[in-house]
């Protein structure tokens, strides 16, 4: 049974960027977790996704070894996501921990996912270490940073600890401030066996692999356990830790982090956030779990050339097996047939399901523009909640639209403060709070529409503060806005699957950009196209893909204007046949023009 008095359950958190894999790797390389030929960059990062787009998509684990002072420490390390969309990854994460490494860029400063995580770690009642990062970069400034850091979050500039993850350098007086700092987890191991399951992921030939956090209790393998959450019984066939690769051990005891594998078969049948317990011997009282990862944006995928729609099933469920943070119902479409209306945590967070949809499972598939969740109150007093432009009830039995707003905090340079005001005025934000953090570097906090921010906001943002502006939103209250629903007619005939939902005073210029992109989408035909933008019968747009014209009257040689006449008016009347039967394709790009209406 491990002495509890010898465990370190700590997290990394950080803005994207800021250093996290790279500094579990120097943990991993100077803890002996691995060797020097087994290392390679960002190691803990197992999908392809990760390493190419350089982020951490899963939080990962290690339980690696430490001596100090003569005493052999098991840290359990976890490396999280920095990105906004995966917050629900690190509260998870921060659950299995006592401490977390708040990590600090000593070139950039304090970021706006830095806050948000640092909050995070607050509200869990955890001891945070403060760690300035990339002291080795010329522009690094470490000293000043840790006491801007000190100003916004209120964490002691003194006790900050100065790395390099690159270089290693300041590792080893990082690791000494997990021994002395991170106080050793409590736990009864004596007691009933409560553990928490804080992640999972299946196996193809084992079923689902349980990551769990050992609260009270031990248990091993031929155990049979109870999850309490679904009522379900198990027996245990292995139990393991991650060093850093998953490694059979006896059993796990009170502090322990690690694995379990139970003949579970899907990741429908455990639940994240649930207590394991003894079959035999069970604890009277559940651990608290989590809440349900919230989905914010919606967007439904259908299938492109050479795809059935069985192909795109199976491939959405094997994908939902790995990663149940998004949801997926069936939904039917006049213009793209059958196809799956799709819930994620984010923009970045649908892109990366697109991609693994495609790689995974060698598929094509065509993606309409996102929306957000809106509230619509009835006449009737019925209240509902929508996912896409589709489901909007008629206009004349609703009472009120509600839009969900986001509370925004944006760190910029002081010198950008007037064009990121005039661009979150522009996206109807209304501003709560600006807070100078130094001379050149302010936060801003605005309360702005989730549907205003889910487009291009992050684009614009970069771009006005020339890549330095960071921001981070959470979802807040649901407010009433003049909300309309835009259809698009493509030949007259409405493609719901470009309709979008927009506030009313911006249908119009939206509907004029929206149609304007689509004409370059779209390619000629042999009859003429007209694109409208309509709210309700009221075409408030329109455009028209002009048809190809073949020249018929070539052949005519002189001669008599009557037979050229003719000849023509014979065209005429055959591209009016061809309009009345001739169907429009419409490629991927024109679904998700809507997304780029600002770029000409």
């Amino acid at each position: 049974m491990a002495d509890l008095s010898l465990i370190r359950n700590f997290s990394i958190v950080a803005h994207i960027d800021h250093g996290k894999s790279t500094l579990a790797d120097r943990i991993l390389e100077h803890t002996g977790a691995i060797t020097a030929r087994e290392m390679r960059a960002q190691f803990l990062d197992d999908m392809d996704l990760e390493r190419e787009m350089g982020i951490t998509i899963k939080a990962n684990r290690a339980s690696v070894p430490y001596k100090c002072d003569g005493k052999d420490y098991m840290f359990n390390l976890i490396d999280t996501p920095g990105h906004v969309d995966f917050h629900y990854e690190v509260s998870r994460a921060l659950a299995a921990c006592e401490g977390v490494l708040v990590l600090v860029d000593a070139t950039q400063g304090v970021q706006a996912q830095t806050v948000a995580n640092a909050y995070l770690a607050v509200e869990a009642n955890l001891e945070i270490i403060l760690v300035i990062n990339k002291i080795d970069l010329p522009s690094a400034h470490p000293e000043d940073i840790a006491l801007e850091v000190e100003q916004v979050l209120g964490l002691d500039a003194s006790q900050a600890v100065f790395t390099s993850a690159k270089t290693g350098e300041g590792i080893d007086d990082l690791l000494r401030a997990v021994v002395e700092r991170i106080p050793a987890p409590k736990g009864d191991p004596s007691a009933p066996l409560r553990s928490l399951i804080y992640d999972a992921k299946p196996d193809q030939h084992r079923g689902v692999i349980s990551h769990a956090r050992v609260i009270d209790g031990s248990f091993k393998r031929g155990d049979e356990i109870l999850l309490m959450g679904v009522d379900r019984k198990f027996i245990v066939t292995e139990v393991g830790k991650f060093r850093p690769k998953m490694t059979s051990v006896e059993s796990l005891s009170a502090g322990e982090v690690g694995y379990f594998v139970a003949g579970i078969k899907t990741l429908a049948d455990v639940s994240i956030g649930d207590t394991i317990t003894h079959a035999i011997r069970p604890t009277s009282k559940a651990l608290p779990g989590y809440d349900p990862p919230q989905q914010m944006v919606f967007c439904d995928f259908y299938t492109g050339v050479g795809t059935t729609t069985a192909q795109l099933r199976e491939a959405m469920e094997k994908l939902w097996l790995n990663d149940s943070s998004f949801t997926y119902n069936t939904v039917s479409s006049d213009a793209l047939g059958i196809g799956f209306r799709c819930g994620f945590l984010g923009l970045l967070h649908m892109k990366i399901i697109q991609e693994r949809l495609e790689r995974e499972s060698d598929i094509t598939v065509v993606q309409t523009a996102p929306t957000v969740t809106y509230e619509v109150l009835l006449k009737s007093g019925e209240e509902v909640r929508i996912e896409s432009p589709s489901e909007l009830p008629d206009m004349s039995t609703i009472d009120e639209i509600r839009e969900p707003i986001a509370n925004v905090q944006m760190i910029i340079p002081a010198d950008c403060i007037g064009s990121v005001m005039q661009l979150s005025m522009d996206r109807r934000g209304v501003q709560i709070k600006s807070e100078y953090l130094s001379p050149t570097r302010v936060m801003l906090t605005y309360k702005i529409p989730l549907c205003e921010i889910i487009y291009d906001f992050y684009d614009k943002l970069k771009s006005i503060t020339r890549g330095y502006g960071t921001a981070d939103y959470e979802l807040g209250e649901y407010k009433h806005g003049d909300m309309v629903r835009m259809d698009i007619l493509v030949n007259n005939a409405p493609v719901d699957a470009l309709a979008v939902i927009v506030h009313r005073d911006k249908a119009m210029t939206r509907g004029r950009k929206l149609i304007s992109r689509l004409k370059k989408e779209i390619s000629r035909h042999m009859f003429e196209i007209p694109l409208q933008a309509a709210i309700g019968s009221k075409v408030i747009a329109r455009e028209t893909v002009q048809a190809f014209r073949k020249d018929v009257t070539a052949k005519c040689y002189g001669g008599d204007i009557s037979r050229k006449r003719k000849l023509l008016e014979k065209q005429k009347k055959g591209k009016n046949r061809m309009k009345t039967v001739g169907n429009v394709g419409i490629p991927q790009e024109a679904f998700m023009s809507v997304l780029h209406l600002d770029d000409e």
